[in-house]
Protein backbone atom coordinates (compact mmCIF):
# COMPACT_ATOMS: atom_id res chain seq x y z
CA UNK A 1 0.00 0.00 0.00
CA UNK A 2 1.34 3.57 -0.66
CA UNK A 3 2.16 5.85 1.59
CA UNK A 4 0.71 9.08 2.13
CA UNK A 5 3.67 11.14 0.90
CA UNK A 6 3.82 8.72 -2.55
CA UNK A 7 0.38 9.20 -2.95
CA UNK A 8 0.82 13.16 -2.32
CA UNK A 9 4.53 13.08 -4.83
CA UNK A 10 2.39 11.03 -7.44
CA UNK A 11 -0.96 13.06 -7.59
CA UNK A 12 0.53 15.92 -9.44
CA UNK A 13 3.03 14.61 -11.22
CA UNK A 14 0.40 12.24 -12.84
CA UNK A 15 -2.45 14.68 -13.23
CA UNK A 16 -3.91 15.47 -16.24
CA UNK A 17 -6.37 18.83 -16.80
CA UNK A 18 -8.37 19.92 -19.68
CA UNK A 19 -7.50 23.40 -20.94
CA UNK A 20 -10.71 24.54 -20.33
CA UNK A 21 -9.48 24.17 -16.54
CA UNK A 22 -6.91 25.95 -17.20
CA UNK A 23 -8.41 28.71 -19.15
CA UNK A 24 -10.75 29.50 -16.37
CA UNK A 25 -8.20 30.15 -14.10
CA UNK A 26 -6.64 32.58 -16.27
CA UNK A 27 -9.93 34.71 -16.13
CA UNK A 28 -9.80 34.32 -12.45
CA UNK A 29 -7.06 34.03 -11.05
CA UNK A 30 -2.56 34.17 -11.46
CA UNK A 31 -2.88 37.64 -12.91
CA UNK A 32 0.41 39.37 -11.57
CA UNK A 33 2.85 41.80 -13.84
CA UNK A 34 6.22 39.15 -13.23
CA UNK A 35 5.03 35.96 -15.03
CA UNK A 36 7.34 34.41 -12.62
CA UNK A 37 4.71 35.37 -9.66
CA UNK A 38 1.72 34.15 -11.92
CA UNK A 39 3.68 31.02 -12.16
CA UNK A 40 3.93 30.90 -8.05
CA UNK A 41 0.43 31.79 -7.64
CA UNK A 42 -1.11 29.34 -9.82
CA UNK A 43 1.12 26.26 -8.28
CA UNK A 44 0.52 27.32 -4.89
CA UNK A 45 -3.23 26.92 -5.94
CA UNK A 46 -2.65 23.79 -7.45
CA UNK A 47 -0.78 22.51 -4.57
CA UNK A 48 -3.19 23.14 -1.43
CA UNK A 49 -6.07 21.51 -3.79
CA UNK A 50 -4.44 18.42 -4.55
CA UNK A 51 -2.91 18.24 -0.47
CA UNK A 52 -7.17 18.82 0.49
CA UNK A 53 -7.50 14.86 -1.30
CA UNK A 54 -4.55 13.43 0.69
CA UNK A 55 -5.25 12.02 4.07
CA UNK A 56 -3.44 13.50 6.78
CA UNK A 57 -0.78 11.20 7.98
CA UNK A 58 -1.01 10.20 11.63
CA UNK A 59 2.83 10.94 12.14
CA UNK A 60 5.03 11.93 9.39
CA UNK A 61 7.64 9.69 7.49
CA UNK A 62 11.55 9.88 7.00
CA UNK A 63 10.54 9.58 3.01
CA UNK A 64 8.33 12.48 3.64
CA UNK A 65 11.12 14.64 4.34
CA UNK A 66 12.82 13.87 1.16
CA UNK A 67 9.36 13.38 -1.17
CA UNK A 68 8.57 16.19 -3.54
CA UNK A 69 5.45 16.91 -6.12
CA UNK A 70 5.93 18.65 -9.73
CA UNK A 71 3.83 19.32 -12.35
CA UNK A 72 4.77 20.16 -15.76
CA UNK A 73 1.87 22.61 -17.92
CA UNK A 74 1.81 22.85 -21.39
CA UNK A 75 -0.88 25.56 -22.66
CA UNK A 76 -0.97 28.16 -25.54
CA UNK A 77 -4.47 29.18 -24.23
CA UNK A 78 -2.48 31.25 -21.65
CA UNK A 79 -2.18 35.20 -22.09
CA UNK A 80 1.44 35.33 -22.00
CA UNK A 81 2.01 38.58 -21.00
CA UNK A 82 0.45 36.99 -17.58
CA UNK A 83 1.18 33.32 -17.29
CA UNK A 84 4.18 31.69 -19.35
CA UNK A 85 2.77 28.87 -21.92
CA UNK A 86 5.21 26.51 -20.70
CA UNK A 87 6.54 26.02 -16.93
CA UNK A 88 7.47 23.80 -14.36
CA UNK A 89 5.89 23.72 -10.64
CA UNK A 90 7.49 21.61 -7.77
CA UNK A 91 6.88 21.67 -3.98
CA UNK A 92 9.65 19.94 -1.53
CA UNK A 93 8.21 18.01 0.81
CA UNK A 94 4.45 19.06 0.86
CA UNK A 95 3.33 16.61 3.54
CA UNK A 96 5.87 18.21 6.43
CA UNK A 97 4.89 22.04 5.32
CA UNK A 98 1.70 21.11 5.16
CA UNK A 99 2.07 19.82 8.99
CA UNK A 100 4.38 23.22 9.87
CA UNK A 101 1.36 25.50 8.83
CA UNK A 102 -1.12 23.52 11.18
CA UNK A 103 1.37 23.46 13.84
CA UNK A 104 1.37 27.25 13.50
CA UNK A 105 -1.85 27.43 13.39
CA UNK A 106 -2.20 28.69 9.54
CA UNK A 107 -5.76 27.42 7.51
CA UNK A 108 -3.84 25.87 4.16
CA UNK A 109 -6.83 27.78 2.71
CA UNK A 110 -6.00 31.20 4.35
CA UNK A 111 -2.43 30.10 2.68
CA UNK A 112 -3.96 29.73 -0.22
CA UNK A 113 -6.00 32.99 -0.48
CA UNK A 114 -3.11 35.15 0.79
CA UNK A 115 -0.80 33.98 -1.78
CA UNK A 116 -3.04 33.74 -4.66
CA UNK A 117 -5.91 36.32 -4.35
CA UNK A 118 -4.09 39.13 -5.89
CA UNK A 119 -0.30 39.23 -6.75
CA UNK A 120 2.28 39.81 -4.30
CA UNK A 121 4.17 43.01 -3.90
CA UNK A 122 7.71 43.80 -4.38
CA UNK A 123 9.62 45.00 -1.52
CA UNK A 124 12.54 46.91 -1.89
CA UNK A 125 14.65 45.33 1.22
CA UNK A 126 17.10 42.85 0.03
CA UNK A 127 18.48 39.56 1.97
CA UNK A 128 22.02 38.49 2.03
CA UNK A 129 24.13 38.91 -1.24
CA UNK A 130 20.98 40.47 -2.74
CA UNK A 131 18.22 38.42 -2.21
CA UNK A 132 15.03 39.70 -3.44
CA UNK A 133 11.69 39.45 -1.64
CA UNK A 134 8.16 40.14 -1.60
CA UNK A 135 5.25 40.07 0.35
CA UNK A 136 1.61 37.76 -0.16
CA UNK A 137 -0.71 41.12 -1.06
CA UNK A 138 -2.05 41.23 2.79
CA UNK A 139 0.97 41.36 3.95
CA UNK A 140 1.04 38.20 5.63
CA UNK A 141 3.86 36.15 4.42
CA UNK A 142 7.23 36.95 3.25
CA UNK A 143 8.67 35.34 -0.36
CA UNK A 144 11.57 34.67 -0.48
CA UNK A 145 13.98 34.01 -3.91
CA UNK A 146 17.02 31.69 -2.39
CA UNK A 147 19.84 29.51 -3.89
CA UNK A 148 20.15 26.06 -4.64
CA UNK A 149 22.59 25.36 -1.76
CA UNK A 150 19.62 27.15 0.44
CA UNK A 151 17.25 24.18 -0.55
CA UNK A 152 19.87 21.62 0.46
CA UNK A 153 20.50 23.07 3.52
CA UNK A 154 16.77 23.40 4.17
CA UNK A 155 16.47 19.54 3.52
CA UNK A 156 19.69 19.15 5.69
CA UNK A 157 17.71 21.06 8.73
CA UNK A 158 14.33 20.26 8.08
CA UNK A 159 13.64 17.21 9.52
CA UNK A 160 15.17 18.53 13.09
CA UNK A 161 13.75 21.99 12.74
CA UNK A 162 10.04 19.83 12.06
CA UNK A 163 11.13 18.04 15.51
CA UNK A 164 11.40 21.46 17.80
CA UNK A 165 8.44 23.00 16.63
CA UNK A 166 6.60 19.99 17.27
CA UNK A 167 8.07 19.40 20.98
CA UNK A 168 7.72 23.85 21.32
CA UNK A 169 4.24 23.79 19.95
CA UNK A 170 5.06 26.00 17.28
CA UNK A 171 6.30 28.62 19.66
CA UNK A 172 9.52 30.22 18.50
CA UNK A 173 11.29 33.09 17.14
CA UNK A 174 12.36 31.29 14.66
CA UNK A 175 11.10 31.63 10.86
CA UNK A 176 7.92 29.58 10.43
CA UNK A 177 8.97 28.20 7.31
CA UNK A 178 5.56 27.28 5.02
CA UNK A 179 6.30 26.51 1.65
CA UNK A 180 9.19 26.07 -0.51
CA UNK A 181 8.84 25.58 -4.51
CA UNK A 182 11.29 25.42 -7.54
CA UNK A 183 9.69 27.31 -10.60
CA UNK A 184 11.22 25.97 -13.74
CA UNK A 185 10.09 29.24 -16.58
CA UNK A 186 11.83 29.28 -20.09
CA UNK A 187 14.46 26.64 -18.99
CA UNK A 188 15.30 28.86 -16.30
CA UNK A 189 15.15 27.54 -12.78
CA UNK A 190 13.85 29.79 -9.60
CA UNK A 191 13.85 28.78 -5.64
CA UNK A 192 11.54 30.27 -3.29
CA UNK A 193 10.38 29.82 0.25
CA UNK A 194 7.34 30.73 1.93
CA UNK A 195 7.84 32.02 5.89
CA UNK A 196 5.68 34.23 7.78
CA UNK A 197 6.04 38.18 8.11
CA UNK A 198 7.82 39.10 11.09
CA UNK A 199 6.12 42.35 10.96
CA UNK A 200 2.44 43.41 11.26
CA UNK A 201 -0.03 43.11 8.69
CA UNK A 202 -1.48 46.55 9.55
CA UNK A 203 0.58 48.36 12.30
CA UNK A 204 3.67 50.07 10.07
CA UNK A 205 6.95 49.63 11.46
CA UNK A 206 9.05 52.90 11.40
CA UNK A 207 12.33 51.45 12.42
CA UNK A 208 14.32 48.02 12.11
CA UNK A 209 17.22 46.81 12.68
CA UNK A 210 19.54 43.65 12.12
CA UNK A 211 20.93 42.48 15.09
CA UNK A 212 24.03 40.04 15.28
CA UNK A 213 25.95 40.76 18.23
CA UNK A 214 28.99 42.10 16.17
CA UNK A 215 30.22 45.63 16.30
CA UNK A 216 33.05 45.18 13.29
CA UNK A 217 31.79 46.35 10.09
CA UNK A 218 28.25 46.86 11.69
CA UNK A 219 26.48 49.75 10.32
CA UNK A 220 23.70 51.20 7.68
CA UNK A 221 25.50 51.91 4.73
CA UNK A 222 24.81 55.56 3.35
CA UNK A 223 23.15 53.84 0.48
CA UNK A 224 21.06 51.85 2.80
CA UNK A 225 20.26 54.91 4.83
CA UNK A 226 18.92 57.13 1.70
CA UNK A 227 16.40 53.98 1.86
CA UNK A 228 12.38 55.01 2.98
CA UNK A 229 13.13 52.42 5.51
CA UNK A 230 16.60 51.26 5.95
CA UNK A 231 17.60 48.54 7.67
CA UNK A 232 20.16 50.00 10.76
CA UNK A 233 22.44 47.43 12.16
CA UNK A 234 24.05 46.87 15.75
CA UNK A 235 26.67 49.87 15.57
CA UNK A 236 23.41 52.20 14.77
CA UNK A 237 21.29 50.62 17.74
CA UNK A 238 23.87 51.04 20.04
CA UNK A 239 24.89 54.54 18.72
CA UNK A 240 21.12 55.47 18.82
CA UNK A 241 21.17 54.23 22.27
CA UNK A 242 18.13 52.50 21.80
CA UNK A 243 16.47 49.95 24.09
CA UNK A 244 13.41 47.15 24.09
CA UNK A 245 11.66 48.56 26.89
CA UNK A 246 9.23 45.34 27.86
CA UNK A 247 7.70 44.70 30.89
CA UNK A 248 9.37 41.69 33.29
CA UNK A 249 7.00 38.57 32.30
CA UNK A 250 7.35 39.69 28.67
CA UNK A 251 11.24 39.78 28.99
CA UNK A 252 11.69 36.19 30.63
CA UNK A 253 8.95 34.65 28.25
CA UNK A 254 11.41 36.19 25.41
CA UNK A 255 14.66 34.99 26.52
CA UNK A 256 13.61 31.99 27.48
CA UNK A 257 12.18 31.56 23.83
CA UNK A 258 16.14 32.66 22.47
CA UNK A 259 17.44 30.29 24.69
CA UNK A 260 15.78 27.73 23.48
CA UNK A 261 15.83 28.49 19.66
CA UNK A 262 19.47 29.36 19.56
CA UNK A 263 20.62 26.02 21.57
CA UNK A 264 18.21 23.51 19.56
CA UNK A 265 19.72 24.57 16.33
CA UNK A 266 23.21 22.94 18.28
CA UNK A 267 25.36 25.58 19.27
CA UNK A 268 25.32 25.34 23.04
CA UNK A 269 25.25 28.48 24.51
CA UNK A 270 27.27 27.34 27.51
CA UNK A 271 27.73 24.06 29.30
CA UNK A 272 25.82 25.56 32.00
CA UNK A 273 22.55 25.20 29.40
CA UNK A 274 21.02 21.71 29.58
CA UNK A 275 20.10 20.56 26.44
CA UNK A 276 16.16 21.01 26.41
CA UNK A 277 13.82 18.53 25.67
CA UNK A 278 16.52 15.89 26.14
CA UNK A 279 17.33 16.41 22.64
CA UNK A 280 20.82 17.02 21.13
CA UNK A 281 20.11 18.89 17.63
CA UNK A 282 23.69 20.02 16.86
CA UNK A 283 23.12 21.92 13.40
CA UNK A 284 26.18 24.41 13.54
CA UNK A 285 24.78 27.16 11.68
CA UNK A 286 25.51 30.64 12.09
CA UNK A 287 25.01 34.16 10.77
CA UNK A 288 21.63 34.60 11.92
CA UNK A 289 20.41 37.61 12.99
CA UNK A 290 17.21 38.82 15.31
CA UNK A 291 15.10 41.02 13.25
CA UNK A 292 13.76 43.98 15.23
CA UNK A 293 11.20 46.42 13.71
CA UNK A 294 9.24 49.30 15.57
CA UNK A 295 5.84 50.56 15.57
CA UNK A 296 5.45 54.19 17.19
CA UNK A 297 1.89 53.99 18.57
CA UNK A 298 1.30 57.77 19.06
CA UNK A 299 2.97 58.64 15.17
CA UNK A 300 0.76 56.08 13.99
CA UNK A 301 -2.35 57.56 15.72
CA UNK A 302 -1.23 61.35 14.37
CA UNK A 303 -0.70 59.91 10.52
CA UNK A 304 -4.12 58.51 10.44
CA UNK A 305 -6.10 61.34 11.68
CA UNK A 306 -3.97 63.67 9.64
CA UNK A 307 -5.04 61.17 7.16
CA UNK A 308 -8.68 60.91 7.53
CA UNK A 309 -8.37 65.03 7.62
CA UNK A 310 -6.92 65.40 4.54
CA UNK A 311 -9.09 62.53 2.85
CA UNK A 312 -11.94 64.67 -0.03
CA UNK A 313 -15.41 63.29 1.01
CA UNK A 314 -17.23 61.25 -1.96
CA UNK A 315 -20.69 60.86 -2.45
CA UNK A 316 -22.15 57.17 -3.30
CA UNK A 317 -21.26 54.14 -1.38
CA UNK A 318 -17.32 52.61 -1.45
CA UNK A 319 -17.57 49.21 -3.11
CA UNK A 320 -14.30 48.49 -0.58
CA UNK A 321 -11.48 47.58 -3.34
CA UNK A 322 -10.72 45.07 -5.58
CA UNK A 323 -9.25 42.83 -2.89
CA UNK A 324 -11.53 42.52 -0.11
CA UNK A 325 -13.06 39.43 1.81
CA UNK A 326 -16.79 39.39 1.54
CA UNK A 327 -17.59 39.43 5.69
CA UNK A 328 -19.51 36.06 5.03
CA UNK A 329 -16.32 34.32 3.38
CA UNK A 330 -15.00 31.45 4.94
CA UNK A 331 -11.90 32.80 4.05
CA UNK A 332 -11.89 35.25 7.01
CA UNK A 333 -10.54 32.92 9.46
CA UNK A 334 -7.34 34.89 9.92
CA UNK A 335 -8.85 38.37 10.27
CA UNK A 336 -9.57 39.30 13.71
CA UNK A 337 -12.69 38.59 15.10
CA UNK A 338 -12.25 42.16 17.11
CA UNK A 339 -11.89 45.52 16.33
CA UNK A 340 -8.66 46.63 16.93
CA UNK A 341 -7.62 50.35 18.50
CA UNK A 342 -4.17 51.48 17.83
CA UNK A 343 -1.45 49.77 19.39
CA UNK A 344 -3.47 46.85 19.85
CA UNK A 345 -2.90 43.75 17.54
CA UNK A 346 -3.98 39.60 17.22
CA UNK A 347 -1.17 37.67 18.96
CA UNK A 348 -2.96 35.20 16.92
CA UNK A 349 -1.67 36.64 14.06
CA UNK A 350 1.27 39.12 15.22
CA UNK A 351 2.96 36.35 16.60
CA UNK A 352 5.99 37.62 17.15
CA UNK A 353 4.53 41.09 18.60
CA UNK A 354 5.70 42.24 22.18
CA UNK A 355 4.19 45.43 23.82
CA UNK A 356 6.31 48.09 25.30
CA UNK A 357 6.16 48.71 29.30
CA UNK A 358 3.90 50.95 30.81
CA UNK A 359 7.05 52.93 31.97
CA UNK A 360 8.46 53.36 28.57
CA UNK A 361 8.84 57.01 27.05
CA UNK A 362 7.45 56.13 23.83
CA UNK A 363 4.30 54.03 23.56
CA UNK A 364 6.00 51.08 20.91
CA UNK A 365 5.20 47.49 19.88
CA UNK A 366 7.75 45.64 19.13
CA UNK A 367 8.48 42.88 16.58
CA UNK A 368 11.27 40.31 17.10
CA UNK A 369 12.36 37.31 15.13
CA UNK A 370 15.24 35.29 14.76
CA UNK A 371 15.96 35.16 10.39
CA UNK A 372 18.58 33.98 7.83
CA UNK A 373 19.10 30.59 9.51
CA UNK A 374 20.41 28.61 6.80
CA UNK A 375 24.15 29.40 6.89
CA UNK A 376 25.92 26.47 7.74
CA UNK A 377 29.98 27.32 9.14
CA UNK A 378 31.45 25.33 6.42
CA UNK A 379 35.07 25.82 4.68
CA UNK A 380 33.83 29.59 3.71
CA UNK A 381 32.60 30.58 6.47
CA UNK A 382 35.93 29.41 8.39
CA UNK A 383 38.26 31.20 5.82
CA UNK A 384 35.82 34.49 6.42
CA UNK A 385 36.50 34.46 10.01
CA UNK A 386 40.51 33.75 9.72
CA UNK A 387 40.84 36.79 7.10
CA UNK A 388 38.66 38.84 9.22
CA UNK A 389 40.87 37.76 12.35
CA UNK A 390 44.14 39.18 10.92
CA UNK A 391 42.49 41.95 9.14
CA UNK A 392 40.68 43.25 12.42
CA UNK A 393 42.49 40.92 15.34
CA UNK A 394 41.70 38.36 17.67
CA UNK A 395 39.79 39.77 19.91
CA UNK A 396 37.62 41.78 17.75
CA UNK A 397 33.66 41.57 17.33
CA UNK A 398 33.70 40.52 13.94
CA UNK A 399 30.30 37.98 12.55
CA UNK A 400 31.96 35.23 11.15
CA UNK A 401 33.19 33.40 14.42
CA UNK A 402 32.35 29.39 14.80
CA UNK A 403 28.94 28.52 15.86
CA UNK A 404 29.06 28.11 19.91
CA UNK A 405 31.10 31.71 19.87
CA UNK A 406 28.23 33.16 17.64
CA UNK A 407 25.52 32.19 19.65
CA UNK A 408 26.62 32.76 23.30
CA UNK A 409 27.81 36.71 21.80
CA UNK A 410 24.71 36.60 19.83
CA UNK A 411 22.62 35.62 23.12
CA UNK A 412 24.77 38.03 25.82
CA UNK A 413 24.18 40.84 23.36
CA UNK A 414 20.77 40.27 23.04
CA UNK A 415 19.79 40.25 27.16
CA UNK A 416 21.61 43.52 26.69
CA UNK A 417 19.35 45.79 24.90
CA UNK A 418 16.19 44.10 26.88
CA UNK A 419 15.44 46.39 29.68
Amino acid sequence: MASASSIAANIASKTKTKKKHFVAQKVKLFRASDPLLSVLMWGVNHSINELSHVQIPIMLMPDDFKAYSKIKVDNHLFNKENMPSHFKFKEYCPLVFRNLRERFGIDDQDFSNSLTRSAPLNSDAQGRSGARFHTSYDKRYVIKIISSEDVAEMHNILKKYHQFIVECHGNTLLPQFLGMYRLTVDGDETYMIVTRNVFSHRLSVYKKYDLKGSTVAREASDKEKAKELPTYKDNDFINDGMKICIDGENKKMFLEKLKKDVEVRGFALSSSFPRILGCNFSLKLMDYSLLVGIHDVERAEQEEVESEDNEPEEEGESDGGGIGTPPDSPSNTLDSTKPLGPGEFDPAIDVYAIKSNDNATKKEIYFMAIIDILQHYDAKKKAAHAAKTVKHGAGAEISTVNPEQYSKRFYDFITTILS
